[in-house]
């Protein structure tokens, strides 16, 4: 049999592997972030505060800097843009091993949009450059409830515009987290209003409501209480706009599927 002790020794080892397996986590290196158009800072030299200067990096990515003159720092990480100030500083021999810091005071060069139906809509900075779909509209507070489950995302990529649908709910529900691609700067990210259908005649309550995921004419019906007591499921009509833009109206089964802006019609019965 088990001692307790010999149980609560293994507990605290389980314990201590964990908590060192999570410490490695957190200290892996992430990629650092890269100095933008716009972005603001400060740099200081090491016991030469008269060299401490705020500047921002301008559209073609240079700074101005005092005794050197115009730098490209735009595209660097900081610690590689304080070894260009540096070397610049030594180079022209005006202080020799300069240890030089820069503090980034407003980041506006690596930035994403966030509109639509998000809780927080607005401008979001890129801390980093493994920032995902999902981490930003978590960001942005999340979906509204009134929003969608998918993500329109609108970029630049090697040079092209690109446009992609991102099922948001579908990467947690299927895990398949494929298409939580990593942002770039200037990226936008549209989650639209919620679709819709409409029911009416002889249901209990008529109205509009919410496509929910592979959701069928019999649970939309469900979803309005019902036919009435003069109301058949027996000759129901859907009316749905085609690709043409014309509006058809179709004889659905029960177990159809209900596609967005579908109005559904459940008559009087004839008997």
């Amino acid at each position: 049999m088990i001692s307790k002790r010999l149980v609560q020794t293994i507990l605290l080892v389980l314990a201590s592997t964990l908590a060192f397996s999570f410490s490695v986590k957190a200290q892996q290196k992430q990629p650092e972030y890269q100095l933008g158009k716009g972005d603001s800072i400060r740099i200081t030299v090491f016991r030469n505060p008269d060299l401490t200067e705020e500047t921002r990096v301008t559209e073609n990515g240079t700074i101005t800097y005092p005794l050197v003159g115009t730098l490209k720092v735009g595209g660097l990480t900081i610690p590689a843009a304080q070894q260009v100030i540096a070397k610049a500083l030594s180079d022209g021999n005006y202080i020799q091993k300069p240890q030089v810091n820069i503090v980034l005071l407003q980041n506006r060069g690596n930035q994403v949009s966030v509109l639509g139906m998000v809780n927080k809509p607005g401008r979001y900075p890129l801390e980093t450059f493994d920032i995902h779909v999902s981490e930003m509209i978590a960001i942005a507070g999340g979906i509204a409830p009134d929003g969608a489950d998918i993500a329109i995302l609108t970029g630049i990529r090697d040079g092209k515009q690109i446009r992609k649908e991102i099922d948001i709910s579908g990467m947690f529900i299927y895990n398949n987290f494929a298409d939580d691609i990593v942002l770039a700067r200037g990226d936008e990210i549209y989650v639209p209003r919620q679709p819709m259908y409409y029911i009416y005649g002889e249901v209990q309550r008529p109205g509009s409501s919410r496509v929910k995921r592979n959701m069928t004419v019999r649970q939309a019906l469900a979803e309005s209480g019902g036919p009435t007591m003069r109301g058949t499921e027996r000759r129901l009509r859907i009316y749905r706009r085609g690709a043409d833009g014309k509006v058809e109206s179709l004889s659905p089964n029960l177990d159809d599927p209900i596609q967005p802006d579908d109005v559904l019609y459940v008559s009087e019965s004839i008997f």
